[in-house]
């Protein structure tokens, strides 16, 4: 679908740029490797790329620390090679989403230089410094979300200074006009060379407690947590004065055409969605990770469908999120089958699916040596590390599986060899060529692009969903557990009265089975099986 709607009918796939084809023998991926890739993610059917950061860094958090918002990163190539990849991602038809990351910079960015140079220097209030509590140490408890203080003391002023992350990475001052102006222009200079719209991280820390309160501690933290869950982020984040800096980006993109703006946002449904702004003038897709958090089963995730849905505003369009460089794999957390069942849920709920690369194939937890760790987390708090989810994408059988021709900057999956696109693409019962049916079946079908959602039943580990535009019918079955059952081919939701109607399967995710009619009035479903079917009327039964 064209013009503004792109970002509703559309599919996007984020590229963790580190990860996906390096084509200067670094071992580290670049832009001219995205822009090698395009083709793929051509054929695969996706319409928007979303790149995690390649904006110039240090890298202490591998690019969420930035030291220049208008320049990219020599590691990943240069502001000529980003240009190619908009306009051969445009060529294809493919929109690209850019990483923008406006809560902190880095320590090396020349702004916090100016800042930290001495107390009154102009670009000192650009960010968060407090002289020392009461007792000489921070100024109030807040947590890094690293683990360990939020607070660092800057010796030569006597001044701390606020980080909701690494120590390298100072939280920017977003109750200061001045910043929000050089935000703004930064948004300005991407959108000026194409950009199609921004994913933008951690967007409900952006504004603190004007009077930096303690936060309060949590009284269900479990000992062995993340040490940030011992406190309720309740001062540190997701604070009202947030919306009218959202809103303000907002406007900065309606000042282009078809332009989407998305927001990472790890809080409950109820705060979540308060995100799409006051009339709809907030993130067009408040990040959705409920599928992250909620309990693999068939009821929990259809009260979580439920819920959603009726917490939207009106107007306000959903979306769906399995996996992303943050959160282990999918098929980590549920195993291969489930993986495949978790495709077709992705794929067929209403709104707008994020899918992370990789999980096509059916990349898990790849093991890391602790010699190859890199996560700043990991070293930070052992075990919470990101690094699995985010090693190299395999393209074929080989040395380094196409990815690079020296030693990647993370390992490969052990079963490399087999599971990599060159093999995958041509089975016709692997989970990539299911992916790719998947997003055909989402071009050809408007009801399960942009068709309402309808509840049909829960049996047990079984959840069946219908999707609905005009006079198209399409029903989703799907197994959460390992045991065959049966799928009642009669239930029907609001149908006319004396209707006739017959089923027909357009896809199963275990292959095979298209055109099948149900036998004796059900459908047989497999264990770790979903079913997507259409319905038919009854005279073309025949």
């Amino acid at each position: 679908m064209a013009g503004e709607l792109w970002w509703k009918a559309g599919i996007v796939y984020q590229v963790y740029p580190r990860s996906f084809q390096d084509t200067n023998g670094d071992g580290v991926g670049d832009l001219k490797g995205v822009t090698a890739r395009l083709d793929y993610l051509a054929w695969l059917g996706v319409d928007a790329v979303w790149l995690s950061p390649v904006c110039r860094s240090p890298m202490a958090d591998y690019g969420y620390d930035v030291s220049d918002y208008c320049d990219t990163d020599p590691l990943f190539g240069t502001l000529a090679d980003f240009d190619a990849l908009v306009a051969e991602a445009h060529r294809r038809r493919l929109r690209v989403i850019m990483d923008f990351v406006p809560n902190h910079t880095s320590q090396d960015h020349p702004w916090f230089r100016e800042a930290r140079a001495s107390r009154d220097n102009p670009k000192r209030d650009w960010y968060i410094w407090r002289d020392p509590g009461p007792d000489g140490g921070p100024p109030n408890n807040w947590i890094s979300n690293f683990g360990g203080p939020a607070w660092t003391l800057d010796p030569a002023s006597g001044q701390y200074y606020y980080h909701a992350f690494l120590r390298e990475q100072p939280d920017l001052n977003w109750r200061n006009p001045q910043v929000r102006a050089a935000m703004m222009d930064v948004l300005r200079f991407w959108l000026d060379r194409g950009v199609d719209g921004f994913r933008v991280d951690v967007i409900w820390h952006l504004m603190k407690d004007e009077g930096l309160r303690d936060n309060p501690v949590n009284p269900d933290y479990v000992a062995g947590e993340p040490e940030i869950n011992s406190l309720v982020q309740l001062h540190s984040a997701d604070q009202p004065e947030v919306m009218q800096v959202i809103a303000e980006m907002r406007a900065v993109l309606e000042e282009y055409d078809a332009r989407v703006l998305i927001g990472e946002i790890y809080l409950p449904l109820e705060r979540l969605v308060a995100y799409y702004g006051v009339d709809l003038s907030g993130a067009h897709l408040p990040f959705n990770f409920q599928l992250i958090q909620t309990p693999w089963h068939a009821p929990a995730l259809a009260r979580l469908i439920e819920e959603y849905e009726a917490a939207l505003p009106e107007g306000g369009w959903p979306n769906w999120v399995l996996g992303n460089h943050d959160q282990p794999r999918i098929a980590a957390r549920v195993g291969d089958a489930q993986a495949r069942v978790a495709a077709v849920l992705l794929l067929t709920l209403r709104g707008t699916p994020t899918l992370y690369y990789g999980d096509e194939i059916g990349l898990g937890r790849v093991p890391i040596p602790p010699e190859r760790v890199r996560d700043p987390w990991e070293h930070n708090e052992p075990g919470r590390g990101r690094d699995p989810e985010r090693t190299p994408m395999q393209w074929q059988p080989g040395p380094q599986a196409g990815f690079s021709t020296v030693e990647p900057w993370l390992p490969l999956d052990p079963q490399a060899q087999t599971r990599n696109v060159e093999v995958l693409r041509d089975e016709p019962g692997s989970i990539l060529t299911l992916h790719r049916r998947l997003i055909a079946l989402r071009r050809e079908h408007p009801a399960l692009s942009v068709g309402d959602y309808r509840p049909v039943s829960v049996d047990g580990d079984v959840l069946v969903y219908e999707r609905r535009h005009a006079d198209e019918t399409i029903r989703v079955a799907l197994n959460f557990g390992h045991g065959d059952c049966k799928v009642d081919a009669d239930i029907a939701v609001a149908q006319p009265e004396g209707a006739r109607e017959g089923w027909e399967v357009l896809l199963s995710s275990a292959g095979g089975r298209r055109g099948e009619r149900p036998l004796g009035g059900h459908f047989a479903l497999a264990g770790d099986e979903a079913l997507v079917l259409i319905r038919r009327a009854a005279a073309a039964q025949g």
